[in-house]
C-alpha cells in the first residue's frame, strides 16, 4: 500500500510539474502541447505542419525578416510571423488559407522583382528555396518590374563564390557568422537598395578576416553563396549524398559527401547531426582533395635498399611482426610502443591500446592529442 501511494504521489507530482511548463495550442485544428518558450514555427515543425520561410535557420536566433512564415492567430487583427511569435495558452492558429497564400505570393513577387532570372545557369537550381517557393505559389516574377543589381561575381578567395545579385537580404549568412562562428567576417553594409552582406571595406576574404568554415554557404537559401570548389560539378539532384563522420579530429562532426561518378565533388552540412548540428570547420568542409589525390598511397610499401617498392598486405604485415619480435627479443618489451590518433574512432584507438598491452605486453601507448 505504501508503495502504491508513493507511485501515485510521484505520478501526480510529475503531471503537475509538466503542466506548469507546458501549454496547449491549436494549429490548423490540431491540439498539441508545447513548451512555454516555443515559437509557433517550432511547434508547427514538431507536429509536421509546413510553414514556408527563407530567413529562418534552426541554428540561429529567430529573425522575422522575410515574413513568409506569416500565420493567422484568432483574436489578432493582423498576420504574425511564426518564427518570432511565442506560443501562448489556448492560442488558435491557421497556417494556410487563401488570404495567407495571397500575402506570401506578394512577398515572393517583391523578392523576385530584384532577382536575376537565370535559373537555367544557377548553381543552386533544384536546391534553391526561393525557386521552390516560387513554383509552389505560382509566382514568375513578372508582376513587379524593379531596378536590378548588376554586380560582378566575387571569386576573390579559393573557397567561396559570392553572387550579390542573387542575395535576398535574409541575413542568414551574417547572423551565422556572428552568432555561431563568432568571427564577424561579414555584416550587412550599405543602405536601402545598396544594402548587401559584405566584408569590411569590401576586402577580399583571407585567413586574416575569415575562417573559411563555409557556414555562410551552408545557410544561404539561394545561389548567392556557393562552394567555389564544387561549382559546375553537378546539380543537387545529380549528386549522391553519403553521410559520414569527419576524420580530421576526434570531435565526430557529421556531414554529407556529395558524390558524382564515383568522385567526391563537395561537402554539405547535416543540420540534424547530434554533435555539430551542421557546423563545420575549413578542414571538414573543404579538405577532401586527398581522397582522389594521385600522391595517395594505396598499397603497402617496403623499403629495399634506398627505395620503396609495393608489396602485398600479408608480406608487409609479416615484415612488421618480424621486426617487432626481433626488437622485443633483443631489447625487451618496453622497447616498443604505439601512438594512436584522434583522427581515428574511439573503437580503433581502444583496439590499438589493447593490442599493445596484450601482444607487446607493454604500457607504452600515447595519443597525439594528449598535450
Amino acid at each position: 500500500m505504501k508503495h502504491a501511494r508513493l507511485m501515485q504521489y510521484c505520478s501526480e507530482y510529475w503531471e503537475e510539474a509538466l503542466s506548469e511548463n507546458k501549454i496547449k495550442i491549436t494549429i490548423n485544428g490540431i491540439e498539441t502541447l508545447c513548451d512555454r518558450d516555443d515559437t509557433i514555427l517550432k511547434v508547427a515543425k514538431k507536429i509536421g505542419v509546413k510553414i514556408p520561410h527563407l530567413c529562418n535557420d534552426k541554428r540561429l536566433e529567430p529573425y522575422g525578416g522575410c515574413r513568409l512564415c506569416i500565420v493567422e492567430v484568432k483574436g489578432v487583427p493582423r498576420p504574425l510571423p511564426a518564427c518570432t511569435t511565442p506560443a501562448t495558452e489556448n492560442m488558435e492558429i491557421i497556417t494556410d488559407n487563401d488570404s495567407i497564400r495571397k500575402l506570401r505570393a506578394n512577398l515572393i513577387e517583391l523578392l523576385l522583382s530584384n532577382h536575376p532570372n537565370d535559373c537555367m545557369r544557377c548553381e543552386r537550381t533544384g536546391d534553391c528555396k526561393l525557386q521552390n517557393l516560387s513554383y509552389e505559389y505560382g509566382v514568375d516574377g513578372s508582376r513587379f518590374e524593379g531596378e536590378k543589381w548588376d554586380l560582378p561575381i566575387r571569386e576573390d578567395n579559393p573557397f567561396i563564390s559570392y553572387e550579390p545579385n542573387k542575395c535576398i537580404l535574409c541575413g542568414r549568412c551574417t547572423r551565422i557568422c556572428n552568432e555561431v562562428v563568432m568571427a564577424g567576417t561579414i555584416e550587412l553594409t550599405g543602405r536601402g537598395f545598396n544594402s548587401m552582406p559584405d566584408t569590411a571595406f569590401k576586402k577580399p576574404r583571407t585567413l586574416e578576416n575569415c575562417e573559411f568554415c563555409g557556414q555562410c554557404v551552408s545557410t544561404c537559401p539561394t545561389g548567392a553563396l556557393t562552394d567555389r570548389k564544387g561549382r559546375g560539378k553537378g546539380r543537387s539532384y545529380d549528386l549522391k549524398k553519403i553521410k559520414t563522420t569527419c576524420s580530421y579530429c576526434g570531435t565526430g562532426c557529421n556531414f554529407y559527401l556529395n558524390v558524382r561518378d564515383g568522385k567526391v565533388v563537395k561537402v554539405t552540412s547535416d543540420t540534424d547531426a547530434p554533435v555539430n548540428q551542421g557546423n563545420l570547420c575549413i578542414k571538414g568542409r573543404y579538405g577532401y582533395d586527398f581522397i582522389h589525390s594521385e600522391d595517395r598511397i594505396k598499397t603497402p610499401l617496403i623499403k629495399i635498399g634506398d627505395k620503396f617498392v609495393e608489396a602485398a598486405w600479408d608480406e608487409a604485415l609479416d615484415l612488421i611482426a618480424e621486426k617487432f619480435s626481433s626488437l622485443m627479443k633483443k631489447h625487451g618489451n618496453e622497447s616498443v610502443g604505439a601512438f594512436s590518433s584522434s583522427r581515428c574512432t574511439n573503437e580503433e584507438n581502444f583496439l590499438l591500446s589493447k593490442f599493445v598491452r596484450t601482444v607487446f605486453r607493454s604500457n607504452n601507448v600515447d595519443n597525439c592529442a594528449r598535450v
